[in-house]
C-alpha cells in the first residue's frame, strides 16, 4: 500500500509542479492576452486567474507532499522489517532491522527529500498572508528558493529506488518455478542422506517435464526464469523540464529587456503620501491598465514590486508613469532616494542634473483585467483609495481619444477615506469631464466620488474642481441600488465590472455581478491580481 501511495501521489506531483510555473510565466499570459489568438473574452478572462491557478496548484503540491512523505515512512519500515534475501534487487536495505533513518538521511532520495520538505516548508509558511503584509521581504526570498526545490526534485528521482520487472512475459506474476521447487528438493534430499546414509536417492532428471494437468490449468503459469528488476525512468523530467525552460528563457528575456535603466523626468509628492514617478524608456509600449515591475538596486538588490500604470506612452509622447502608495520599507527608502535633493513637493530637474536620481530599471509591461475595460460597450469602474491606479491610465487614454474604442458609456466609482486623496486626479477628471462636455457626449462618463470617513464638517476638493465636487457624496455606495440603476439603463446589455480595492469591496460587488435583475443585463466581474 505504501508504495501504491507513494507512486500515485508522485504521479500527482510531477503534474502540479509542471502547471504551478506556467501562471508565473507573464510574458507570455500580456502575449496571450494582447494578440488575436485568444479572440475569446470569456477564455481572456481565464488567464485573468492565473494567480489563483498558481496558489491552488501550491496548496496541492503542499498537501500531496505530506501524502508522499508519509508513504514513504512506512515503505523504509517495511524495507527494513521485511528484508528477503531473495529479492536483493528491489529491497532498498541492506540487512533485516536496519534503521530506516538511515535509508533517510544516508541516501540521495531520502537527503534530496527532507531537504526539499524543509523548502516546501519555508515557502509555504512565508506565502501566508499575515507574513506577506508584516514582511513582505520575507515572503520574496523564501519563494525564490523554488529553483533550489527544482533542482533538488531531480536529484530526488535519480536514486532508483522504486523498480519495475522488466520480464513479465517469461516470469508473470504468480507464476510457478519448477527448477526452484527441484532444487529446493534436491537440498533436502541431501540432508536425508547425511542423516539416513542407507537410504540414497537417486538424483531428479533436469529435464524432467511438469506434470501435464499443471501445464493445463488455467490458474497455473510456468516461470522461464528468474524475475529481474531495474528503476523506472524518472518521468519527473518529462514533466517539469519543459516548464522550467521556459520559465528561464522567460526570465532571461526580461533580464535583457529591462537591464537597461530608465530615465526618470520627474518625481511629484502628492498628499496622502502618495508618489507620481514618471519615465521614460526606448521602444517602451504598452497599454492601458497593464502594469510594471520596478526594480531600484540601491533600495533592494533583489526585491522589486509591480505598479500599475497611471500613464501610458502613446504615439504622440513617451513619458510613461506611476503612482505609488508610500507603505512599507521598500517604498519608504524609495521615496527618500527620490526627493533626497528637493524639499518641494514636485521636484522636475533639468536634464544635466538627472543623474541624482538613483538607477531605476523597469520590467514589462504585463497585462491585466482591465484591459479588457475598453472593450465592453458598457463598464462599470469602482477603486478604493489608491486603487484608482489601473484606471488612471484608462481616463489618461480616453482624454487623447475615445471614439477608436467599444466603450461607449462608463461608470466610475472612486472611494476614498479622506479629501485629499481625491486630488491624486482630480486634473485628469476635471478635462476628461470638460473634453466630453465639449463633444456633447457628457453622458460617456458618470463621475461619483464617496467620502467614507468625514468629522461632520462638508468639505471640497477644491474651488477650481467644481465640476467634481458636484459628485461628491458623503457616506459609503449603496451598491444593491447602483447596481439596479445601471441594469435599468442598460437593459439587456453586458457591463464589465472592474474592481481594484479593499476585499470587502470586491465580495459584494463579485456577489452582486453574479445576483440576476429583471432588466436582462448581465454582469462580467473582473477584478484586479497581480500574478
Amino acid at each position: 500500500l505504501g508504495l501504491c501511495v507513494s507512486r500515485a501521489s508522485a504521479s500527482v506531483l510531477n503534474f502540479n509542479c509542471c502547471l504551478v510555473l506556467l501562471p508565473m510565466c507573464r510574458v507570455l499570459l500580456a502575449f496571450l492576452r494582447g494578440s488575436q489568438k485568444v479572440a475569446s473574452r470569456k477564455t481572456r478572462r481565464l488567464l485573468d486567474k492565473s494567480k489563483t491557478f498558481h496558489v491552488t496548484c501550491g496548496i496541492t503540491i503542499c498537501i500531496f507532499s505530506v501524502l508522499h512523505v508519509a508513504a514513504h515512512l512506512v515503505n523504509a519500515l517495511n524495507f527494513s522489517e521485511n528484508y528477503n534475501e531473495d529479492f536483493l534487487s528491489i529491497n532498498a536495505a541492506n540487512y533485516r532491522g536496519e534503521d530506516p533513518r538511515k535509508l533517510l538521511f544516508a541516501t540521495v532520495p531520502g537527503l534530496t527529500g527532507v531537504i526539499m520538505v524543509l523548502v516546501l516548508f519555508l515557502m509555504c509558511t512565508a506565502s501566508t498572508y499575515a507574513i506577506r503584509v508584516s514582511n513582505y521581504d520575507i515572503f520574496w526570498y523564501t519563494h525564490n528558493l523554488f529553483f533550489v526545490f527544482y533542482m533538488l526534485l531531480m536529484l530526488h528521482v535519480s536514486g532508483g529506488v522504486l523498480k519495475y520487472q522488466t520480464n513479465l512475459e517469461e516470469h508473470p506474476p504468480g507464476c510457478f518455478n519448477p527448477n526452484k521447487t527441484l532444487q529446493g528438493n534436491m537440498t533436502e534430499s541431501k540432508a536425508f542422506e547425511e542423516m539416513f546414509p542407507d537410504y540414497t536417492t537417486e538424483p531428479f532428471p533436469e529435464d524432467l517435464s511438469v506434470p501435464e494437468p499443471f501445464v493445463q490449468n488455467n490458474f497455473m503459469r510456468i516461470c522461464s526464469e528468474e524475475p529481474k528488476f531495474q528503476s523506472h525512468f524518472p518521468e519527473t523530467w518529462f514533466w517539469i523540464s519543459g516548464p522550467l525552460c521556459l520559465y528561464c528563457v522567460e526570465r532571461l528575456y526580461r533580464y535583457i529587456r529591462s537591464n537597461k535603466p530608465v530615465t526618470i523626468t520627474s518625481v511629484i509628492s502628492h498628499p496622502s503620501n502618495v508618489l507620481e514617478v514618471r519615465m521614460m524608456k526606448d521602444d517602451f509600449k504598452a497599454r492601458p491598465g497593464q502594469y510594471v515591475i520596478l526594480h531600484c538596486p540601491r533600495v533592494s538588490a533583489l526585491e522589486s514590486h509591480p505598479f500599475t500604470l497611471t500613464m501610458c506612452p502613446t504615439d504622440t509622447k513617451a513619458t510613461f508613469g506611476v503612482h505609488l502608495k508610500v507603505v512599507g520599507d521598500w517604498t519608504e527608502r524609495f521615496r527618500d532616494l527620490l526627493l533626497l535633493h528637493s524639499n518641494q513637493d514636485a521636484e522636475i530637474l533639468p536634464i544635466f542634473q538627472q543623474r541624482r536620481y538613483p538607477k531605476l530599471y523597469v520590467d514589462g509591461p504585463f497585462g491585466s483585467p482591465f484591459e479588457e475595460s475598453l472593450n465592453y460597450e458598457v463598464s462599470l469602474c469602482v477603486a478604493g483609495g489608491i486603487g484608482v491606479t489601473p484606471f488612471a491610465s484608462i481616463l489618461n487614454t480616453l482624454l487623447d481619444g475615445w471614439k477608436c474604442y467599444k466603450l461607449r458609456r462608463l461608470y466610475f466609482i472612486w472611494v476614498c477615506r479622506d479629501i485629499e486623496s481625491f486630488r491624486w486626479f482630480a486634473d485628469l477628471l476635471c478635462m476628461l469631464h470638460n473634453k466630453l462636455w465639449q463633444e456633447n457626449r457628457p453622458d460617456y462618463i458618470n463621475i461619483q466620488l464617496y467620502l467614507s470617513q468625514t468629522d461632520g464638517i462638508q468639505k471640497i476638493i477644491g474651488e477650481k474642481y467644481q465640476a467634481l465636487n458636484s459628485r461628491l457624496l458623503i457616506g459609503r455606495p449603496r451598491w444593491k441600488l447602483l447596481f439596479d440603476e445601471i441594469a435599468k439603463c442598460n437593459r439587456r446589455k453586458i457591463i464589465g465590472v472592474f474592481c481594484c480595492g479593499p476585499n470587502k469591496i470586491s465580495k459584494i460587488l463579485h456577489k452582486l455581478s453574479n445576483s440576476s435583475n429583471s432588466y436582462g443585463t448581465r454582469f462580467e466581474y473582473n477584478k484586479e491580481s497581480f500574478s
